[in-house]
């Protein structure tokens, strides 16, 4: 029986602060597109859900585009002498990338049911924007809030095809669960299919 847990380690902490990062840019950028009326909304809600209809392996290939040596934000992160690719970072980007999009949704429909009113009112009594967001919208839509995060870690922790891409399967930097899934580690008497598997 494998012991080594590096793994779940590994998929635990990636999860986690993905979803920070998303849960942080999805109720920021949700805030946004509840308040922007522009023509372009259509076209900037479906380019922020893309990740969600993309199939993964595609969300990892367009990653490494970005983020590549041979792109302009990889060029420029060589030259402060950092490295994204393959590296337990570029995991956690995959990972909040893929989660972003759920938890956008479910704040922007949290905050879509709400009833404008209460906001329209705190505005004419003299209410920052801030105060607003702190304590009008966010203890109102926290139950969506809640939905999402918890919608984010799943998807985050479950996530593959774009972290197997960007950051590839290195033991105990950026393997995590189901990449040793399905990719086992080679052991002494482990034969390919596993006794009982099929």
């Amino acid at each position: 029986m494998p012991t080594d847990l590096s793994p779940l380690w590994i998929s635990l902490k990636t999860a986690f602060t993905a979803t920070l990062f998303a849960s942080v840019a999805g109720i920021a950028v949700a805030r946004w597109m509840i308040s922007y009326r522009g023509h372009a909304k259509g076209w900037i809600d479906g380019i922020l859900t893309l990740p969600l209809v993309l199939p993964p392996t595609v969300v990892g290939f367009l990653l490494l585009l970005l983020l590549g040596k041979n792109s302009p934000v990889g060029r420029f992160l060589d030259h402060l002498g950092i490295t994204i690719i393959f590296t337990w970072s570029a995991a956690v980007i995959a990972a909040t990338v893929v989660a972003f999009p759920l938890m956008y949704k479910t704040v922007l429909s949290a905050f879509e049911q709400m009833d404008l009113t209460l906001v329209s009112a705190a505005r004419t009594l003299g209410a920052s924007e801030w105060r607003i967001f702190w304590q009008i919208l966010l203890p109102l839509a926290w139950p969506g809030v809640l939905a999402g995060t918890i919608l984010a870690f799943a998807r985050a922790l479950g996530e593959f095809g774009a972290t197997l891409m960007v950051g590839g399967s290195i033991p105990g930097v950026t393997q995590t669960m189901p990449i040793t899934i399905f990719l086992p580690p080679k052991r002494a008497g482990w034969g390919w299919p596993w006794p009982g598997c099929c």
